[in-house]
This record gives C-alpha cells, sequence and structure tokens, in this order.
C-alpha cells in the first residue's frame, strides 16, 4: 500500500479535523511522494543477496542456489572471477608457464639440444592469447551461475540498510533489492602508492601488469611480497632487466627465515637486481616515455633511469570504501577489513563476508571453501549446522624462481607457542637431479625444513623451495592436517628419485 493511500484514510477518518491538521497532512503527503520520486524503488527480492563475483562469492551463491534451491542473486560491476581470475592467480600462473619455459629453453643446452630461436618471445601475442583465455572464464562464470539458477545482475551495490542494497546498473539505472540473508565477498584492489613521493602517478599498480602489451626491457618493482616477487622473477626470465626495490635486508618477511633467506639469495644470483632497504623520493619521466626513479637504498642515494614501467606491488586493500558498510552497522577495521568471526558472521546478525575483505588467509582456496561452508551452514540440512571453514594449516605457494611452498608455523611462531626447548627442527639442502648435468653456477638450490613439536614430534611447520614445490606441497598438506608426525613422515616409503623423497628421510 502507498504512503499517500495511507495518507488518506487518515484524512477521511479525522473529517472533523481542524484546517490546520488538514494542511499539516497536505505537507506530509508530499514529503512521501518526493521521497518516494528520489529513492530506488524496491524491485527485487532475494533470499540470498551475495555483494561480489569473485571467487568466494560465486562459490557460495552456487552451491546455495544448485543444491540447497535457495533464491540467490549475485552482483557485480566488473568482470565474473574476481582478482584471481583476471588480475591475479590464473593469468599470473599462465606468465610463470611462459617463464618457465623460457628457463627450460636455457637449461636444454646442459642436456646437449641446440635450441635456435628465430626470433624473441612474442610477449604481445602472449599477451593477447592470456587475455582470451581469461575472457572465455568469464563466459563459464556466467553459465554456471545461469545452470546453477543464480540471478546474476551486473551493477554495483551499496547497502543501505541492514536488508537492503541499492544497485547502481552498469548502464546507470538504479534499483534496491532486498534480502533475508547479505553476504559480502567483495575482496581488494591494489594499494595506492604513496602519495608523498612525488611522481608515484606516473607507475602502474599490480592490476596494471597484466595490461603490459610489449616485453619491457627494464622494470622496477616496488614490494617485497609474493606478487612483487612473483612479478620479478617472470620478468627476469624472459629477459628482462629487473629491479625490485624492498624495505628490509630480504623479501617474503611473512615466510619463515629459511624461505627469505634462500629465495632472496637465489634471486640476487639470477640476476634479479635487489635494492635492500630501500626507500623511493621522486618518480620522473622524459619526453620519450621512460621513467626516473630516485631512491636510497644500503648502497646510498642513487637514479634509476630509462626504466619502462615502475610498478607498485605493495600489497592490496579492501574494497569497501563506498559499499555502506555504516549504514548496515557493519564493523569494519581503520585499513576497511570487515570483522568476521569463523562462522564468517559479522556484527549484524544476517550480514556475513569473506575472503580478502575480511583480511584473514587472502587466498583464492580459502574463500571458495568458506563460501561453500557458509551455503552449507545457513541453507543445508541440520547436520551443516555447525559448518566451517578450518583456518589453521592453510597450504600457500609462492610461484617464485625457485617455487615456495609452506603450511603451518614458522620456526619463530613455533618457538613462541610451544617453547624452543619443545621444539625439533629437521632441515636439508641439497641439489636437485634436474640440475644433474649443469655446470655449479647454473645450479639452483633446493632447502626443506620439518618443524615438529612435543614428544611425539607433531608436524607443526614445513617449509620448502625449489623445483616442484608447488605440487608437492598438496599432499604434505593432507597429511599435516590429518595430525601427521614425524614418525608418520619416516613410516612413508619414499620414491626414489624425487627431491620429494627428502621429507621422508629427514634426520
Amino acid at each position: 500500500m502507498s504512503p499517500l493511500g495511507v495518507l488518506g484514510r487518515i484524512a477521511v477518518a479525522n473529517i472533523s479535523s481542524s484546517r490546520t491538521a488538514s494542511q499539516r497532512l497536505f505537507t506530509l503527503s508530499r514529503q512521501f511522494s518526493s521521497t518516494a520520486r528520489i529513492m530506488a524503488p524496491i524491485s527485487k527480492e532475494t533470499d540470498y543477496l551475495v555483494i561480489g563475483g569473485g571467487s568466494g562469492g560465486l562459490a557460495s551463491a552456487r552451491m546455495a542456489a544448485g543444491k540447497f534451491g535457495t533464491k540467490a542473486m549475485i552482483i557485480e560491476g566488473s568482470r565474473l572471477g574476481g582478482t584471481c581470475v583476471n588480475v591475479g592467480c590464473v593469468p599470473k600462473k599462465v606468465t610463470f608457464n611462459a617463464a618457465a619455459i623460457a628457463e627450460a629453453i636455457h637449461d636444454s643446452k646442459a642436456y646437449g639440444f641446440s635450441v635456435e630461436e628465430k626470433k624473441p618471445f612474442d610477449f604481445t601475442s602472449f599477451k593477447h592469447k592470456r587475455d582470451a583465455y581469461i575472457k572465455r572464464l568469464n563466459g563459464i562464470y556466467e553459465r554456471n551461475l545461469k545452470n546453477d539458477n543464480v540471478e546474476y545482475v551486473a551493477g554495483w551495490a551499496k547497502l543501505i540498510s541492514r536488508n537492503e542494497v541499492e544497485v547502481t546498473m552498469n548502464d546507470g539505472t538504479k534499483e534496491t533489492v532486498r534480502a533475508k540473508k547479505i553476504l559480502i565477498a567483495v575482496g581488494g584492489n591494489p594499494t595506492p602508492p604513496p602519495s608523498n613521493i612525488e611522481g608515484s602517478e606516473l607507475g602502474i599498480n599490480s592490476d596494471g601488469f597484466f595490461d603490459i602489451d610489449s616485453l619491457p626491457k627494464k622494470v622496477a618493482l616496488v614490494g617485497g611480497g609474493y606478487i612483487a616477487v612473483e612479478f620479478a622473477g617472470m620478468f627476469n626470465a624472459l629477459g628482462t632487466e629487473t629491479h625490485l626495490f624492498i624495505r628490509h635486508e630480504h623479501f617474503l618477511r611473512t615466510f619463515d627465515p629459511l624461505i627469505q633467506e634462500g629465495v632472496t639469495n637465489e634471486y640476487e644470483r639470477l640476476g634479479v637486481k635487489l635494492h635492500k632497504n630501500s626507500t623511493q623520493s621522486k618518480i620522473e619521466k622524459d619526453a620519450d616515455g621512460k621513467l626516473t626513479i630516485h631512491y636510497k637504498d644500503s648502497n646510498g642515494e642513487g637514479k634509476l633511469e630509462g626504466v619502462d614501467h615502475l610498478i607498485w606491488a605493495i600489497g592490496r586493500t579492501p574494497a569497501t570504501k563506498d559499499l555502506g558498510l555504516d549504514k548496515a552497522g557493519v564493523k569494519y577495521d581503520e585499513k576497511g577489513h570487515i570483522a568476521a568471526d569463523d562462522y564468517q558472521n559479522t556484527n549484524v546478525e544476517n550480514i556475513y563476508a569473506l575472503g580478502d575483505v575480511c583480511g584473514k588467509a587472502e587466498l583464492t582456496p580459502v574463500a571458495i571453501a568458506a563460501g561453500r561452508r557458509l551455503a552449507e551452514r545457513l541453507f543445508g540440512p541440520e547436520q551443516f549446522r555447525t559448518a566451517r571453514l578450518d583456518y589453521s594449516n592453510i597450504p600457500s605457494v609462492v610461484f617464485a624462481h625457485p617455487e615456495v611452498g609452506s603450511i603451518g608455523l614458522t620456526q619463530p611462531q613455533a618457538e613462541e607457542q610451544y617453547g624452543k626447548e619443545n621444539l625439533k627442527v629437521y632441515t636439508t639442502n641439497f641439489t636437485a637431479m634436474y640440475y644433474a648435468m649443469m655446470d655449479p653456477e647454473e645450479k639452483g638450490p633446493t632447502k626443506y625444513k620439518l618443524i615438529c613439536a612435543g614428544p611425539e614430534e607433531k608436524v607443526v611447520g614445513l617449509h620448502i623451495m625449489g623445483l616442484g614445490s608447488g605440487e608437492m606441497l598438496q599432499g604434505f598438506g593432507v597429511a599435516m592436517k590429518m595430525g601427521a608426525t614425524k614418525k608418520d613422515f619416516d613410516s612413508c616409503v619414499a620414491i626414489h628419485p624425487t627431491s620429494a623423497e627428502e621429507l621422508v628421510t629427514l634426520k
């Protein structure tokens, strides 16, 4: 019933009231009419509204609708698949594969091959083919939503209450959607460069890496996390002069010291120009479009000239700035991360959050698993009422050069949690058989560490770097989730000759 209909009945019921009262009713009706014209009409309703079409949101919406028959809707203003599919894991791994092939061509000489390259690596064709692959994935995601009966709305959502969002469609129109339950899975965006660095806007962010159309001759990257390290390794393997500016002596500082030191040293051996303990003061651009970076590092002040691209890979920021969290009363921290518990509950009863927007274990498989568990708990049968993701012992891989795998506690974390005297740490350094035919200066390192706690020597941390670490870690991750001990590792017969066998023969 419209507000004017209500007011009309009030006016009839009070026909004998004074003229002043009638005038107040007329004024009030005008206000209701004006408000109705300004506010977007409530044109849609759904049981489960997912804001964000990344991996976590897609997984949760599809599970809710496809498996449990829930009326679900997903709102995404950009390309489906989120960061991972469009500007993250997928195109990154494709580029890593190209770099690995370049390394294999180089290594093949040691095995007696004479590979003649008739022309340089065609990065432009590679880039366009990679883009086409991503576009196909976008289409697959849209078809999957349709197959699972999830309504897909192409637009940008903003919370206006705990049960409503205003959607600005990509064509500029607006509508309001009312939902019983709302999931926020909007992910994050690259953190912008410091505004106090003159000319910082001349660089690009980590998303911009995938827009580079031709292989640069010289690049500079700023950042010490996995994104900067992976990009630097790829560029270097493909033949680009690569400079990496880091704030400390080592990068990958959230990883175990074995990984930090081992990969940092290997990058230097491979020819990446590391600028340690560095800061940047000014960026300039010349008439030819080349950049000059003024900086200070361990060796003092300097400038790097003739740079084709400067990439700021300094982290990611949750995409919550214009989401209307305050309107719905959702709590978030100073960085914009939404506060959510292990069940993905926010402080608002019917609003949930997961994935990178929560700032905890920012990995695509984590978001997917959390999204599915949430859908099971909210819409599944009784046995799923306590379903949640176990955030302990999550394996992660860095596609660096060499690859890195890590699960569980780092050695400093284990010492803090269990006490140094209650730990037994096993390590090994060796040269993988892949390098057997190569000269000493061509051989890459392999380093493994197993951290065990208590008299039963439960494995609480596993850290590996070397060829094949990415694929290797998955199986060992299963073992650790099951509570494996050093004895369990020892009881497994080694597969020879492999690098992985070292982990079950450690002494």
